[in-house]
């Protein structure tokens, strides 16, 4: 996925300012798609350059902010790049390099960083838990509410693997020794 794809999905929804948008990304994709805010602004510059976005005039308040909306562009890219076929993605992530590393070197500190990031896991879950009992009390009614709800499991599951994933590890980190050699 990239980026530019994100914001035009957004622009979709409704027309807004950049502010605005990193806000809203902030609390919906930036989940599972993290972009900064200075990323946000250049990519919303470049898919203007491109005529895939237009800037709205700006209202005469104090602390404007320029409004974006999606042009028929945007939407025909979207619709191409929601068309093509991607790779399944490549699982990258340190803490499995660490732990393999950990079989070669270790025993070293490693079950202190395991448990931070079982901490940081639980509070995604329970983030994601507090969404789904906030948006989707009696479940998604319809498509596009069952397609958020859809993303919002798959959150939930990954969270929920790597939790139990990174205490399997603990658990062989604090209980399982080598056999003594002789």
């Amino acid at each position: 996925m990239s980026l530019p794809h994100a914001l035009l999905t957004a622009l979709v929804e409704r027309p807004c300012s950049g502010s605005d948008l990193a806000v809203r990304f902030d609390k919906s994709i930036g989940y599972f798609w993290h972009a900064t805010h200075q990323q946000i602004y250049r990519e919303l510059a470049k898919l203007e350059e491109g005529g895939l976005i237009e800037s709205l005039p700006e209202e005469p308040t104090r602390g404007r902010k320029r409004a974006y909306q999606i042009l028929p562009a945007g939407l025909n890219e979207l619709r191409r790049w929601l068309a093509q076929e991607d790779d399944a993605p490549v699982l990258r992530d340190e803490l499995m390099v660490r732990l393999w590393a950990e079989a070669a070197v270790g025993p070293t500190e490693l079950d202190e960083e395991i448990r931070r990031r079982i901490s940081l896991h639980e509070e995604k879950l329970a983030l994601y838990r507090k969404f789904e009992t906030r948006d989707f009390p009696e479940g998604p009614v319809g498509r596009e509410a069952s397609l958020r709800y859809l993303v919002l499991q798959t959150g939930i599951r990954y969270e929920i693997f790597w939790i139990d994933t990174a205490r399997q590890a603990l658990d062989i980190l604090t209980h399982i020794t080598e056999p003594a050699q002789h």
